[in-house]
Formats: structure tokens, C-alpha cells, sequence
């Protein structure tokens, strides 16, 4: 078991079915950063990737793994790992898919940007902003995480660029504050509840460009059920907040 007293920065990795994946994300991981720690949150992968993990935590004091009993989502895989990190006392908590398609060679400059002056409470790995892209992903995936997000800074009313992106990096502090408890988004959408919980609470959230690799490996958990329940609750979320600003009213309710 890691000791948060040797890290500052533990990185999850959720995990269901990554067996080909999950040793090569994580040694990325510490050779980006060799004092992070890594929690493998695994949703009892039928193809053995705790199992997998496991093995790596046996060899590694820096790898722990939890095992969750069955496949619950992202947004749950990432709240648990909220949690568990905050209860260890570890001052960064960084998200960052496992299917490699994240750039973990970026974390060691977005941790620093997460120290600068004054500091922002969450820093985002973008694809969309300057110097942010894609590889191998088809032009119609593409133009549709495109939309998506401008769809959600249009209905929203923020400045994000990547509000869905998934490699982040939180203040323990910001994430603390958090109601983590009310947090029941899934999946896509997650990220963007979680991207206007922390603008709602203040904080300055600063996006870093990445280049963005689609998985060599596995298959992917997106699909268009997931993005077309994303932007209706984009849309839901958007009116109401439109229609408390004009009454003068919080726009979070919980």
C-alpha cells in the first residue's frame, strides 16, 4: 500500500477490460512523475486487469489497486478514487484514462501549473485549446467532440474549451469541498459536471494543450448513447442555470 507521505500526487486510473493496456499507462505514469502515486480502480474486469494490477502492486510500493465488484461507470470509479486519495492526505489527485490515449509525459507540466500563482483549483490536459489535438481518430468523432464542446460553453456559459476531457489534475482542497456524495453524473458527462462544480466554486481552471492518441489496443467504452444522453443533460442543466441567473438565484442547487 502506497504512503501518501512520499507523493503529493496520486493519479487513478479506472480500469474495466485494459489487460493490454494498464501495464504500459502506468509505468508512463511514473517515469513522468517517479514520486506520484497510482490507484488502479478496477471494476472487476473479466479479462483479469486487476488481477494484472494486482501483480504490479505487489512489485511496486507506488501502485495500489481497488476492486470494485462490478462495472459501476467512470463518474463512480472516479468519486471512490476522490475519496480514497483525500482520506490518505494526498494534496493532487490526477484523472487519466488507461487506454494510453492520454499523454502522461504532460502531467509533470501540469502539475506545475497547478502551483502557479494564483492557483487554479483544477488544470485540464485540452485537446481544443492552441497547440491541443487528435490522432487517428476518424473526422466524424472529431467534429463531434468539437460540437460537443462548444455546445456545452454555448448553453453553459464558460470559457472551457475541454470541458469532457478526461486527464485532469485537482487541488485535494477544491475536490474536498466538493459534495462528493451528490456527484451521480456518469460517463461522459461527468466531466463536465465536474468542470462547472469547480468554476461554481471559485476556482480558476487553466487548460494545457495535449495531443490526444486514439487507444492502440482494447476497445473503446464510448458511443453514442453516451454523448447523446451527455448533451441532453447539457441542455437541462443550461436552461435551468439561464433561468436562475434571471431570478437572481444560485445556480447549484445541492
Amino acid at each position: 500500500m502506497p504512503d501518501p507521505q512520499e507523493a503529493a500526487c496520486l493519479a487513478i486510473v479506472p480500469t474495466y477490460n485494459e489487460a493490454e493496456n494498464i501495464r504500459s499507462i502506468v509505468a508512463r505514469i511514473l517515469a513522468a512523475v517517479p514520486t506520484a502515486h497510482v490507484l488502479i480502480m478496477d471494476d472487476a474486469s473479466p479479462d483479469g486487469t486487476g488481477r494484472i494490477g494486482d501483480e504490479m502492486a505487489a512489485a511496486d510500493s507506488r501502485i495500489a489497486v481497488q476492486h470494485r465488484p462490478g462495472k459501476q461507470g467512470l463518474g463512480a470509479a472516479y468519486v471512490a478514487g476522490f475519496r480514497w486519495g483525500l482520506d490518505r492526505g494526498y494534496a493532487v489527485l490526477v484523472e487519466i484514462d488507461a487506454d494510453g490515449s492520454h499523454p502522461a509525459e504532460v502531467l509533470p507540466t501540469m502539475l506545475a501549473v497547478l502551483d502557479e500563482t494564483p492557483r487554479p483549483g483544477l488544470v485540464i490536459g485540452s485537446r481544443w485549446v492552441r497547440g491541443g489535438s487528435v490522432v487517428d481518430w476518424p473526422r466524424r468523432r472529431e467534429a463531434l467532440s468539437r460540437l460537443g464542446n462548444l455546445y456545452s460553453r454555448l448553453a453553459l456559459r464558460i470559457a472551457v474549451r475541454d470541458a469532457t476531457a478526461g486527464l485532469r489534475a485537482y487541488r485535494a482542497d477544491v475536490l474536498a469541498a466538493m459534495p462528493l456524495d451528490r456527484v451521480a453524473s456518469r460517463g461522459y458527462f461527468f466531466q463536465v459536471d465536474m468542470t462547472l462544480r469547480t468554476l461554481d466554486a471559485g476556482h480558476r481552471i487553466v487548460e494545457v494543450p495535449i495531443q490526444f492518441r486514439e487507444r492502440q489496443a482494447g476497445v473503446s467504452k464510448m458511443s453514442g448513447g453516451i454523448v447523446r444522453e451527455a448533451m441532453l443533460k447539457v441542455t437541462v442543466w443550461g436552461l435551468q442555470r439561464r433561468w436562475r441567473r434571471l431570478r437572481g438565484r444560485p445556480l447549484r442547487t445541492d
